[in-house]
């Protein structure tokens, strides 16, 4: 058996998608930049796919930027409305100090040019408040930068509400929505969105392809200089193959929602529900304001790589946080966020399920990582040592 649960580091492509791609990697191989027919062909079908992707964020076409990833659009939305700021002596950004790194990386650099940076508190659950943002606001405050939901614990923000105080205070008001789109309803004008980023293998597209939504009027800076491609916002000759897997799965997946809800979040609350069984078990993230198909917990006593590994044996395919720093020894910062000890964030698992699970995978998902915590525990010193009450359980 092969469960894959990592749903939230990248999905399977779908057979639509890669339908959608073929006849752009193949018949119709024009550079959309050309003006003879061949290029045309292509022009047209970027067009398409332009429409189609702002039609799912209920934007204006006019308003997408094809980018190379979730990253690169999360890097672009930010230099540019830090840099439309400055240019009217505003040089505040806000922020949260549990976004993706490509955020936080982002304010790093932006903070050795000379802007100001507020990271955020986070709540236990995940959540950041609409009031913190108002409060944090002043007159020099040109961006606030919000996840939509977040990509390790999976809580979704209260964005519609956050976005009306930035829309009150007239600051531009972006948001990291890559784990966000496809999974859950986005209207981009009713939720008070000015920039949002998303990435194209997160809702069963391909890979190296992302979107920008910009609200007309907001100028974006170049990143990638190199021609007038993007009308010249971005350079490079544009991948039309994977931008029509892209927008195919997009709208496969925006079509789809509320069933893909209705179906997934009773499994994903009878994973919560098994897991919560473990002694000594916390779920990280809120119980209901959460991704349909995440799942994320902190086991007391364990390092959550060794977890990994013996769960992979088992034939399930997991996570200990975010895909992008499964390198890194360091507990995920965004378990540190929301108050978690070190000792506790290093023992943690990111399961993230797709709309192929079944019940019965459910199942052995549960009494999976039943044993192999108990496995883990038995054969720890340290464990022993809070079973003995040399030490003292945190959770």
């Amino acid at each position: 058996m092969r469960i894959y649960a990592d749903n939230g580091a990248t999905t399977q492509m779908s057979q639509s998608a890669i339908n959608a791609m073929i006849p752009y990697l193949g018949e119709i191989y024009g550079n959309p930049s050309s003006l003879h027919s061949v290029g045309q062909r292509a022009n047209e079908a970027l067009t398409d796919a332009r429409e189609r992707v702002a039609k799912c964020l209920g934007a204006k076409p006019s308003e997408i930027t094809f980018t190379g990833g979730g990253s690169e659009a999360d890097n672009q939305a930010i230099i540019s409305a830090a840099y439309f700021g400055a240019r009217k002596g505003k040089k505040h950004i806000i922020s949260t100090a549990f976004e993706h790194h490509a955020v936080l990386h982002t304010l790093k650099k932006l903070e050795k040019e000379g802007f100001s940076v507020t990271l955020l508190d986070v709540h236990e659950n995940g959540i950041v408040t609409p009031e913190q943002v108002a409060e944090a606001i002043t007159d020099d405050t040109a961006l606030v930068t919000i996840m939509y939901a977040n990509n390790e614990i999976g809580s979704i923000q209260p964005i519609k509400e956050i976005g009306a105080v930035c829309r009150e205070k007239g600051v531009i008001f972006h948001t990291d929505a890559v784990q966000a789109a496809g999974h859950v309803h986005i209207d981009v004008v009713d939720q008070n969105i000015d920039m949002l980023s998303l990435a194209g293998h997160k809702f069963h597209g391909p890979k190296g392809v992302g979107a920008l939504y910009c609200k007309r009027g907001i100028p974006l800076t170049n990143i990638i200089e190199g021609g007038a491609q993007e009308r010249g916002k971005r350079g490079g000759t544009e991948n039309i193959a994977a931008i029509m897997g892209m927008a195919q799965a997009l709208e496969d997946a925006c079509a789809a929602i509320d069933e893909y809800q209705a179906r997934l979040i009773p499994l994903r609350d009878k994973l919560i529900a098994g897991l919560e069984e473990i002694p000594h078990s916390i779920l990280n993230g809120d119980r209901t304001h959460r991704l349909p198909g995440n799942v994320n917990f902190c086991f007391e006593g364990i390092e959550g790589e060794s977890m990994l590994l013996l769960l992979d044996d088992k034939g399930i395919c997991a996570s200990s946080g975010s895909a992008c720093t499964s390198g890194s020894l360091d507990p995920s910062h965004v378990l540190l966020a929301i108050g978690r000890v070190h000792d506790i964030a290093h023992g943690s698992l990111r399961l993230t399920i797709g709309d192929d699970i079944t019940e019965e995978e459910i199942d052995y998902i549960i009494k999976s990582v039943k044993e192999v915590v108990e496995y883990l525990r038995n054969m720890s010193p340290f464990w022993r040592d809070l079973e003995s009450g040399k030490r003292k359980h945190i959770i």
